[in-house]
């Protein structure tokens, strides 16, 4: 085998590489944003459980004194 053909099949497959996880990228940043509108509105429904509960200002979309 050739160096040139060696250097060929290492590209190709490098490039299979970069598109199968180029694919994965774009999953798991449709799974992410899926997943933060979801815990967005959870945090909205509970805050609004919390006003109605007790009539305070809800804390759930504050940071904690410690952070």
């Amino acid at each position: 085998m050739t160096n040139i053909t060696h250097l060929e099949e290492k590209i190709a497959h490098l490039t299979r590489t970069v598109e199968e996880l180029s694919d994965i990228v774009v999953r798991q940043e449709t799974e992410l944003a899926l997943a933060q509108r979801r815990l967005a509105m959870l945090m909205e429904r509970e805050a609004g459980r919390e006003m109605d509960a007790g009539g305070t200002v809800p804390l759930a979309d504050q940071r904690p004194p410690h952070w």
